[in-house]
């Protein structure tokens, strides 16, 4: 009796992108609904988050112990260590989003993260559509996501769009942090902006489309969980 070798090919080794955005999922995830069911683990976390708004990650000691980035470190299945570079970038990221789901949250008694879909876009862009009336848009708004999108560095970034996910949080608009979190990763590296800013753009405006029409009927809006066009993933 023979015996072949197997033929199948090993496992893609997933982006760092979707790594960080996966990793942003589980923490706000556990968090979100401890938080919503008034959970006091949950409520000191949401708190401590907030307290790191605005700073690099590795600014706030507190933080360290709160926000596990072990699954960064550990390497994924097919593929290689990550580098210091992508660690940092990664773990910059993630702060940058779990802190600002922190701020958008407070107080809130529903759910502040919500995952993008097809017939529920929750990408920055869509949220500041919904922002604005059906049958129009309001200037000072697209004004507020258009000066983010210039931002020279994330630390700037996370400031200006602070003031955004204010007005999301008054209009209890949710957005996806996992996407969001992914995309400041992408946004580091030299090519990065320029991806993030176009996936922003078709955001906007397949919010739109999405829309429930008089038929009850919604249009479709792409998949904004697929890795913005870069040439590689910015490793």
């Amino acid at each position: 009796m023979t015996t072949t070798a197997s033929t199948s090919a090993p496992p893609a080794a997933v982006p760092v992108q979707q790594r960080v955005a996966d990793l942003a999922a589980a923490h706000i995830g556990a968090w979100q609904e401890g938080y919503l069911k008034d959970r006091s683990h949950a409520v000191g976390a949401l708190a401590r988050l907030r307290r790191g708004a605005g700073r690099e990650a590795g600014e706030t000691p507190d933080l360290w112990s709160l926000i596990d980035t072990d699954p960064l470190h550990a390497p994924a299945a097919g593929a290689r260590p990550l580098s210091e570079q992508e660690l940092v970038r990664a773990e910059d990221a993630l702060h940058a989003a779990l802190t600002l789901w922190a701020f958008h949250q407070q107080s809130r008694g529903v759910p502040m993260h919500r995952r993008h879909t097809r017939e529920r876009p929750g990408g920055l862009g869509a949220a500041v559509r919904r922002l604005m009336p059906a049958d129009g848009t309001d200037a000072p708004v697209r004004k507020r996501l258009i000066r983010a999108g210039t931002a020279p560095d994330l630390a700037t970034l996370t400031q200006r769009l602070r003031d955004i996910v204010a007005l999301l949080r008054r209009d209890d608009i949710p957005l996806d942090y996992a996407l969001l979190a992914g995309q400041f990763y992408v946004w580091q590296w030299p090519e990065g902006p320029a991806a993030v800013r176009r996936r922003w753009g078709r955001s906007f405006h397949e919010q739109r489309r999405s829309r429930p029409a008089r038929d009850g009927t919604t249009g479709t809006a792409s998949d904004e969980n697929a890795t913005p066009d870069m040439d590689k993933d910015a490793s």
